[in-house]
């Protein structure tokens, strides 16, 4: 009896009950851990549809600057997220054995093929997962190795050049500079990991809509990351999937199908092909790219390294290795572009070093890694570009271990969502000077005035501020393949290359899906004489 009383009551009062129910539930979101003391937005402290509506606008970097701004050091971005903006929270929050995790954000990106989830190092959230996928593939990834695949990169740059050169040096057509770029980079990526190129640069078009598709990925990504459920009632809805497994219908994305197609190329099925091929001994190949590389790794480590992680490291490469570093490129181009001393004292230094014979390639004007990194003013203006318009445009989320942590100087309970956002951090006053906002690459030079170990010291300190590529052991696995590529194309294409702007007075559009892309950003290119030493 009285449970119908009671089931009456509510039925006829129902606008009520449920107004009392949300009221109830925004109460404790507002109070959730305590974070009710920190500054922000009275709805983000509510509801994380606050967030969800930043990102959707898709500059939420200008949103965070700014109420780091009004607010100080610790912004409240949700019911239970903080942002932190002071450089001591790097090492508290990403330094190593610290015991934070990566929250829900993270697994909305991971890659799909017929209805099997890929998660990768820089998408899943098991630390024990990502230390033994790592340990198994770091040698492909270290520097020393990676000069081995430089050949792969000379390759793709020499297209590049040819073709820069017979579209758009030789028509004088303008050239929408980001996305040939990303060409580029596309193409650097598929010849380093899989012997072949896309074929970007050749047919000079997005290859299988792959570009548009990745675009249209992370416009997704980036706000459903902010209430990651929703990605289990869109993408990753289990109905979805499973109907993708049985082949009722192709959930794969484009980039894991090129994956599939070069592994089958490379390694025949030895029973009937999936999407995840038993692969033939990596012994029959010789080709030292890095799917040798992941092949060599599960012939050591077959109890570890599956058929499905090698497909998932070649897919991960071509999602992580080309965005970043066409974001990276066009961010040096056209900061250089609209700073015309800063371009003239680089210039004046590849030419000097020209005259001295300092570069062995004075046909293609191709600049190999050791040289590059004998150019202290372009290693400047790259790191100042890093630090203006780093890739990564959100906060990168951990979560607080349940003991809690001291970050800062605050004492943050476990459970807390945590993160710095590279475009906050890296216009600290303290660390980069007063004039943050200014492309001014001699920040990074010692000054010759001043006392050369506390200069060292200076440039040291903005050095370990940075995050574009992540800090600790999370730290991107790729970053040494895209510093490659950004530290030898951008000096070769100025030795080849006289670039300017289509229209000066045009600003270029940012667009923060995740990933920083910058489009409208186009240029003219005219041939320049290459320098060669005086004999």
């Amino acid at each position: 009896m009285v449970a119908e009383t009671l089931l009456e009551a509510v039925t006829r009062n129902w606008p009520v009950v449920l107004a009392v129910v949300l009221a109830s539930y925004l109460i404790k979101n507002r109070f959730t851990r305590g974070l009710n003391k920190y500054p922000g937005p009275f709805l983000a402290s509510i509801t994380d549809w606050w967030r969800f509506w930043i990102v959707y606008k898709r500059r939420p970097e200008v949103e965070h600057i700014r109420l780091h701004a009004k607010h100080g050091d610790v912004v409240r971005l949700g019911p239970n997220d903080l942002s932190f903006a002071n450089p001591q929270a790097l090492k508290d929050i990403y330094g190593l054995n610290k015991g934070f995790i990566k929250s829900e954000f993270y697994p909305v990106q991971q890659s799909l093929a017929n209805g099997h989830r890929l998660p990768s190092l820089f998408s899943s959230t098991s630390e024990p997962f990502h230390a033994q996928l790592r340990r198994s593939v770091n040698s492909a990834f270290s520097m020393s190795t990676l000069i081995q695949y430089e050949p792969f990169v000379d390759s793709t740059t020499e297209l590049f050049l040819s073709q820069t050169d017979k579209l758009y040096a030789e028509t004088g057509e303008a050239c929408d500079f980001s996305r040939w770029l990303q060409f580029y980079a596309f193409d650097v990526i598929g010849e380093m990991t899989y012997s072949k190129r896309h074929g970007f640069l050749e047919e000079n078009k997005d290859i299988d809509g792959i570009i548009k598709y990745l675009g249209g990925l992370f416009d997704y990504v980036a706000p459903i990351g902010q209430i990651p459920f929703l990605d289990l009632l869109l993408l990753k809805n289990p109905l979805y999937l499973l109907a993708a497994k049985y082949g009722l219908i192709d959930a794969t994305f484009p980039v894991a199908r090129f994956a599939q197609q070069r592994m089958a190329e490379r390694y025949p099925s030895t029973k009937d092909p999936s999407i995840l091929p038993t692969t033939t001994s990596p012994a029959q190949q010789s080709q030292p790219d890095l799917l040798s590389k992941f092949m060599q790794a599960k012939d050591s480590r077959p109890e570890f390294m599956t058929d499905s992680l090698v497909t998932t490291m070649a897919v991960s490469m071509a999602f992580a290795g080309s965005e970043t570093t066409a974001i990276s490129l066009s961010s040096v181009f056209y900061f250089l572009l609209r700073h015309p001393a800063c371009l003239a004292r680089l210039y004046e230094e590849l030419d000097g070093r020209a005259t001295e014979g300092y570069f062995g390639d004075c046909e293609m004007g191709v600049v190999t890694w050791s040289e590059s990194q004998g150019l202290p003013y372009l290693d400047a203006c790259i790191k100042e570009s890093f630090r203006l318009h780093p890739a990564p445009g959100l906060p990168l989320e951990r979560i607080v271990p349940p003991q809690g942590a001291h970050i800062a100087g605050q004492f943050v309970r476990g459970g807390t969502v945590v993160g710095v956002n590279a475009w906050v951090v890296h216009r600290r006053p303290e660390v980069f000077g007063d004039d943050v906002e200014v492309f001014r690459p001699e920040r990074w030079l010692v000054d010759e005035g001043k006392d050369k170990a506390e200069e060292e010291i200076r440039i040291k300190e903005m050095g370990a501020t940075m995050l574009h590529f992540g800090m600790g052991a999370r730290t991107c696995i790729g970053k040494n393949i895209s510093l490659l590529e950004v530290y030898k194309l951008v000096p070769t294409v100025l030795r080849r290359f006289e670039v300017r702007l289509e229209d000066p007075d045009k600003e270029w559009t940012v667009h923060n899906a995740w990933f920083v892309r910058q489009l409208n950003f186009r240029t003219t290119f005219r041939r320049r004489e290459i320098t060669r030493p005086i004999s």
